[in-house]
């Protein structure tokens, strides 16, 4: 059966990576990747499956929708699309909805089982991580399972990600000339000094996997005028959200400290918020034993742990994976040039077909009720740890 799957995926190898070509020669950043997720949305909807839009009412997010028999598991398939700002792919993120039409369309021609597949048009990921939105608004409780790909250095898994939360904290204060009556002034710009302050002070007593981040984004006004209002972001991470949430509770007290040192005033806003991945190693196994068998290349171990993600939220609430495979060179890293100028190189082409061979290879396995069992119970186990 999977030979089939593979044959099949070779066989429309051409419209697979045009799809791919066409989103890179066409960057769009988040929310404004029109022209990504129609051409994704209209080979779908070509393929057979039934098309919803401005899906949790993001302009361009989608789910697609094929069922097969009655019943059965649910396999959700996710792709991002979104470029970077003046930089274009250099996360190659056109990669991956090319890869999952093609898994999902030779899901849908061969097998017979019954099963459902739900390929899900997740934008943004770079600013918004809209999958955060989307799980709010009910999103992903559709399916069993959650897949991913993600052009790499190497073709490997993952197994932790750190969860963050990102803050913009504004201090208000009292503006006074700074020669002539600075003891009338209180300065919002002392009470963001001191909250770096403060959070210094507080790293020497929190884990060592916690990562604290700020930077200054308004200093105050003129040099000879006591700042009336200064303000910052914050990014707080952790591989553990519960570990991660006392942290900010931590780090807001530091805040409200250092507004009560100043006689200022202070507001927090909570801007991001994404989840650590609970890890399924089963599941990753699965995934790493099918790119052993079409021969991916520069297999290598599972990443112990990586940088954050919105996917991180939905591995939160279901069991879920991305694979990794391999088109640039050992140890050049996502965002940068290389990647841009691998992007619609050969290797590139390459690691669409491995990634969708993989992906239906993995969806194949796992209708085996044995081995999703196992996952699923792989994940509740984890969570709950």
């Amino acid at each position: 059966m999977k030979k089939e799957l593979f044959d099949y995926i070779d066989s429309i190898r051409g419209k697979i990576l045009n799809i791919s070509d066409y989103i890179f020669d066409n960057p769009e950043i988040g929310l404004q990747e029109f022209k990504s997720s129609k051409i994704l949305m209209d080979t779908l909807e070509e393929g057979g499956f039934k098309i919803e839009k401005e899906v949790a009412d993001l302009p361009t997010a989608f789910r697609a929708t094929m069922v097969k028999g009655d019943g059965g598991p649910s396999f959700g398939l996710l792709c991002e699309y979104d470029a970077i700002e003046n930089e274009g792919h250099i996360c190659a993120h056109h990669m991956q909805g090319a890869a999952i039409v093609g898994a999902a369309i030779a899901l849908k021609e061969i097998l017979k089982d019954n099963f459902k597949i739900v390929v899900y048009g997740t934008p943004a990921e770079e600013t918004l991580g809209s999958k955060v939105e989307m799980i709010r608004k009910g999103c992903f409780k559709d399916i069993d399972v959650a897949l991913m790909t993600h052009g790499s250095d190497c073709t490997t898994t993952d197994i932790k990600s750190l969860a963050l939360s990102n803050f913009k904290v504004k201090f208000f204060g009292t503006p006074s000339h700074s020669a002539l009556a600075p003891e009338k002034g209180r300065s919002a710009l002392d009470g963001l000094l001191l909250s770096f302050q403060g959070i210094e002070f507080m790293r020497e007593h929190i884990k060592e996997d916690t990562r604290i981040h700020y930077v200054i984004t308004n200093g105050g006004g003129a040099l000879n005028v006591v700042p009336k209002y200064a303000e910052a972001k914050f990014s707080l991470r952790s591989y553990n959200r519960p570990y991660l949430d006392s942290v900010i509770e931590r780090f807001k007290k530091v805040i409200k400290g250092a507004a009560l040192m100043t006689e200022t005033e202070y507001e927090i806003e909570e801007i991001k918020s994404l989840n650590n991945k609970i890890p399924v190693l089963s599941l990753n196994e699965i995934l790493m034993e099918n790119a052993k068998m079409i021969e991916a290349p520069n297999i290598t171990p599972p990443r112990e742990k990586t940088g954050s993600t919105d996917f991180g939220n939905v591995m939160y609430e279901l069991p879920g994976s991305c694979i990794r495979v391999s088109f640039v060179d050992k140890g050049v890293a996502s965002h940068s040039n290389e990647f841009l100028k691998m992007g619609k190189s050969e290797r590139a082409h390459e690691a669409v077909i491995y990634a969708a061979k993989i992906l239906a290879g993995t969806v194949c396995d796992l209708l085996e009720p044995k081995r999703l069992e196992a996952v699923k119970n792989e994940f509740i186990k984890n969570k709950n740890y």
